[in-house]
C-alpha cells in the first residue's frame, strides 16, 4: 500500500477518517514521500521495534529525535550504527530510556537531536510559545491563539495527563510549552529536509505526531509542498488519540505500574 499523504488544506486534514493496520501488515518498502514521522508511547519496545524496521527500509537521509538534544545527536555522528554501540554511546544522556532506542538510532544515518532546553520550555509556560520561539513565530502561527474548543480540550488532557496534580488554570502554560515544541520540531524537519533531501523522518510521541494539532499542523503552514505521512502507534487493538495518515495496532503494553505515582510521593 502507499503511505503517502500530501499536507493540503487543515480542513482536509480535519476531516479525515484515521486507518488502522496492524504491525504484519506493514510493508515500509512501499513508502513514498518527503516526511515520516513515527509516533510512538516512550516506553513500548514494539513501538521501538517497528521504528527500527521502517528505517531499514526506507533508509532515509536524516531522522530527527525528539529524545536528543542537538548537542547528543551530533555527538553520536562518528558512533558506528550497530546497537551496540549506540547503547554504550547514549550512557548518561538526558532521556531516561535512551538505551531502548539503540536499534533505531542504528539504522540512523544523520542523527538529529531536537528536545528543547529546560528554559525556553519553562519560559513558553510563563510567556507563551511566541515569545519564546522568536521572529518566526508569526510564520509558524504561534501568535494566533488556539480554537477555543481545542484549547479546552487540550487543556483537560494536561490535566488528566498530570493525574490532576496542578490546578486546571496552569494547563495554559503546559499547552504553550507543547505548541513550542510542536512547531521547534516542524522546523528541524525542514532544515533537515533543506540540508538533507528526501526522505526525513521524525521520531516522537504520538501527540506530537497527530494531525489535527500536532508537528504536521506546522509543516502544513510552512511547507505545505512536503509529501508527509504520520504514523501513530497505539497499544491493545486501541489506537491513540487523534488523527493520522494510519495508525498501527495491537501492541502489546508494558507493565507501567501506577502512573500517577509519582505525584503522590
Amino acid at each position: 500500500m502507499r503511505m503517502m499523504f500530501r499536507t493540503a488544506m487543515l480542513a482536509a486534514v480535519a476531516i479525515l477518517s484515521p486507518a488502522a493496520i496492524v504491525f504484519s501488515a506493514t510493508d515500509w518498502r512501499d513508502f513514498d514521500g518527503d516526511v515520516l514521522i513515527l509516533g510512538e508511547f516512550h516506553d513500548n519496545p514494539t513501538h521501538h521495534a517497528e521504528q527500527a524496521k521502517a528505517l531499514q527500509a526506507i533508509t532515509p537521509k536524516a531522522v530527527i529525535y525528539e529524545m536528543l538534544t542537538p548537542e547528543e545527536g551530533a555527538a553520536l555522528a562518528d558512533i558506528p550504527r550497530n546497537a551496540d554501540s549506540m547503547q554504550a554511546a547514549v550512557e548518561g544522556f538526558h532521556w531516561s530510556n535512551i538505551a531502548d532506542y539503540a536499534k533505531v538510532l542504528a539504522a540512523s544515518p544523520v542523527i538529529i537531536g531536537t528536545a528543547l532546553p529546560r528554559e525556553e520550555m519553562r519560559g513558553a509556560f510563563t510567556d507563551g510559545a511566541a515569545a519564546t520561539f522568536g521572529e518566526a513565530a508569526e510564520t509558524y502561527g504561534l501568535t494566533t491563539p488556539l480554537p477555543e474548543d481545542e484549547q479546552v480540550i487540550r487543556e483537560q488532557d494536561q490535566f488528566d495527563a498530570h493525574c490532576a496534580a496542578m490546578p486546571l488554570e496552569m494547563m495554559g502554560g503546559m499547552v504553550e510549552a507543547q505548541r513550542l515544541r510542536d512547531a521547534a520540531f516542524a522546523k528541524a524537519v525542514i532544515d533537515a529536509h533543506a540540508t538533507h533531501g528526501s526522505p526525513v523522518v521524525l521520531i516522537t510521541g504520538n501527540g506530537h505526531a497527530r494531525m489535527d494539532w500536532g508537528v504536521p499542523v506546522y509543516l502544513a503552514r510552512v511547507q505545505p509542498d512536503l509529501t508527509l505521512t504520520s504514523i501513530g502507534q497505539g497499544e491493545r487493538q486501541e489506537p491513540p488519540e487523534g488523527i493520522y495518515s494510519w495508525t498501527l495496532n495491537g501492541a502489546p503494553s508494558p507493565d507501567r505500574g501506577d502512573p500517577c505515582a509519582v505525584f503522590n510521593q
